[in-house]
């Protein structure tokens, strides 16, 4: 492990680091991700916000699902990768975070002003009245309108939700709007959908200004957070990887570290900035539940 920290550390000590994170940095946190060594990409097709929107039997199929998964999502803490992460941001040589992950953990592990490019699954948007709540909120009111309900997840997806019966789906009631009777969805950008515009641009600024782009967990695979990558390679701003796997980015990459995260992250901390005190809860929920968060 010391002879990937050293060159590692040696481009991060200067500091002004942009973190770029994906799925893998929470896989330790026991959430999967699509690609990588957990990965459930070739068992699970994720929800498109065209077919959202479009299909009432897929959509009862999804809440069903999510509602399940976010009791797992909601009961996952952060590892010592995104601990890491914090302690670096606090000792300041880390200047931003923009995660692909929906599941809170950067947050509930200390770190601050963290971009959350797909948004958060504690999150409840309503697409008539745009009225946010919080996925708390929606929990209960599902629990009251499916009393009975007894699915068994054997498994959390990286968007949330688990593998479930047909049979088990088809008995779920879902629920509207409370403010105008619309169409509720979780507040996060489903595959099909695109991330908010100005979302987008500031972090195409904050990759602008960064001395450093750190991906930690990604595949890069798609666009949505590869491009950031590819802005760092046209503005000249070294990229470093740390992941287990191709990317597809390697190809831009000064440095690229094959390790898991929740090991190399916190040697990479106690290097630069030294052991401390713990930063954020050890054991609290990945996303708190109060309104609006």
């Amino acid at each position: 492990m010391q002879e990937l920290i050293e060159p590692l550390a040696g481009l991060v000590a200067a500091g002004g680091v942009v973190v770029l994170s994906g799925a893998g940095l929470s896989t330790e946190s026991g959430i999967p991700d699509y690609r990588g060594p957990s990965g459930v990409a070739r068992r699970h097709t994720p929800m498109t916000y065209q077919t959202f929107l479009a299909d009432p039997v897929a959509r009862r199929r999804y809440w069903a699902r999510s509602h399940l998964g976010w009791r797992l999502i909601a009961g996952a803490a952060p590892n010592e990768g995104h601990r890491a992460v914090a302690r670096l941001q606090q000792g300041g040589l880390v200047t931003g975070i923009i995660t692909q992950n929906v599941d809170g953990l950067h947050s509930a592990a200390g770190s601050r002003d963290v971009t959350e490019l797909h948004g958060r699954l504690d999150e409840v948007v309503c697409l008539g009245c745009w009225r946010r709540t919080s996925r708390a909120e929606l929990d209960g009111r599902l629990r009251a309108a499916n009393p009975g309900f007894v699915g068994q997840a054997v498994a959390v997806n990286p968007d949330g939700d688990v593998d479930l019966a047909d049979a088990q789906v088809a008995a779920f009631r879902t629920v509207d709007c409370g403010a105008c009777g619309g169409l509720l969805k979780p507040d996060v950008v489903f595959f099909g959908e695109t991330v908010p515009a100005t979302r987008v641009q500031s972090c195409f600024a904050m990759v602008e200004q960064a001395r450093l782009l750190l991906v930690l967990g990604s595949s890069l695979t798609v666009m949505s957070g590869r491009r950031f990558v590819l802005r760092a390679a046209k503005r000249d701003v070294p990229v470093v990887i740390v992941n287990q796997g191709p990317t597809r980015g390697d190809g831009y990459a000064c440095l690229r570290v094959e390790a898991p995260l929740g090991r190399l992250l916190p040697a990479l901390a106690d290097r630069l900035v030294g052991a401390g005190p713990p930063v954020g809860p050890t054991t609290s929920t990945a996303v708190p539940s109060p309104v609006g968060g």
